[in-house]
């Protein structure tokens, strides 16, 4: 079978292994075939040897996290990242990898009535104890959510999907601290509903693509170039890849307008007034598309550290939570052995909260009834007190 992967990049793994320990997968389990370099050995065997594709062969390709924590690991630079991609499109189009439940789920995502109307009745059932706990749902996502308002039009602030019907309070968060660095901000809100970035995780690339042209002919009317901030890490790892993605120079250009949002605060924290540190000490959980797509976590740690008392490092080397999009939906018992090794080093330095830069991790972690917080809130609320 044709996994439709360049053969040049399929071929620059030589095999070393050093990836092995940055897998999430193969640390759980011990077990080569869940590792990058044995998923790669498969690619290989499947397009180069057409090997058949077996329950064992799916299984290793479906329980990838697709946190991309082997790439940085990488000597020679394997774009793993898009062999994983092609390989589930592939597949999942061929009818090998199931998907049409998130398919089914996922095209709320582009419909913002739908799915606010589904994320309200989803509330309602947490909170009757209905819902199933295996989902590991929030406990306290919102019935209600405060309207978004424009300030100005220096900047895109971008809510994407399920973050906006969970977490807009992060929203609002993140577009007070760019107000009071003295910029207008634009919230996409219903716009640009969604990026499509959970749809490239469950290999339905045709619908990641589709999102993608909306989204990209949504926020360059009148070649509109406003900056497009985001403070999901896992949405802007996606835009920033939309090159790759659609393959256009319209494409290109728009990923070269989007930044994570502590990254273009972190160029601009001077705007900022100076406030007393909340007395907190925090430590920082690194989203994997964070840290080893978008390499922009540093910024985290700049714009916090004028705002908190102590900043604090966990010691697993920024090792996946677990999170991965739908991941701990689909496969729940994976993603809570890969939690518990996070947990256990968060437990090691005992901070008062933890920092985390994308929706799916605080979400995952807050599960196990670990306290999260966006940075932005912890900077608002620096600036402009609990209320």
């Amino acid at each position: 079978m044709d996994l439709k992967i360049n053969p040049d990049d399929l071929n620059s793994c030589v095999q070393c292994g050093l990836c092995l320990p940055h897998c999430p997968t193969y640390r759980v389990t011990g077990d080569e075939a869940l590792s990058p370099r044995g998923r790669i050995r498969l690619m290989r065997e499947v397009q180069d040897h057409d090997a058949p594709i077996t329950y064992e062969v799916s299984e290793a390709f479906d329980t990838c996290v697709q946190c991309r924590g082997c790439e940085p690991a990488c000597p020679s630079g394997v774009p793993y990242g898009r062999l994983i991609e092609s390989t589930r499109e592939t597949l999942t189009k061929a009818g090998e990898l199931s998907a049409r439940r998130q398919k089914l789920a996922f095209g709320a995502l582009a419909h913002p009535r739908i799915l606010r109307f589904g994320s309200t009745l989803l509330a309602l059932a947490v909170r009757l104890r209905l819902a199933p706990k295996r989902l590991g749902l929030p406990r306290n996502l919102p019935l209600r959510r405060a309207k978004h308002a424009a300030s100005g039009d220096d900047i895109y602030l971008f809510t994407g999907c399920v973050m906006d019907a969970w977490q807009r309070d992060v929203h609002h968060a993140g577009q007070r601290v760019i107000e009071a660095a003295g910029f207008g901000v634009t919230p996409t809100a219903d716009i640009a509903p969604c990026c499509g970035a959970l749809h490239t995780h469950a290999g339905l690339g045709d619908d990641a693509r589709a999102r993608a042209e909306a989204t990209i002919t949504a926020l360059s009317v009148d070649g509109d170039r406003r900056p497009i901030l985001v403070d999901s890490a896992g949405c802007g790892a996606a835009m920033k890849e939309y090159g790759h993605l659609l393959g256009t120079p319209e494409a290109d250009a728009f990923a070269e307008r989007v930044f994570d949002i502590q990254e273009w605060l972190a160029d601009h924290l001077d705007h900022l007034p100076r406030v007393e540190p909340l007395d907190v000490c925090v430590a920082v959980q690194d989203p994997c598309h964070l840290r080893h797509v978008q390499r922009a976590h540093t910024a985290t740690r700049t714009v916090l550290e004028p705002f908190v008392h102590r900043l604090i490092e966990l010691d697993d080397d920024s090792l996946c939570c677990g999170a991965g999009g739908a991941y701990s939906v689909l496969h729940p018992e994976m993603s809570s052995d890969i939690r518990a090794r996070k947990i256990a080093a968060i437990e090691r330095v005992s901070p008062d909260l933890v920092a985390s830069a994308n929706p799916g991790c605080s979400m995952h972690l807050a599960g196990a009834g670990v306290e999260t917080t966006h940075p932005m809130e912890l900077i608002d609320r620096a600036l402009h007190g609990d209320s």
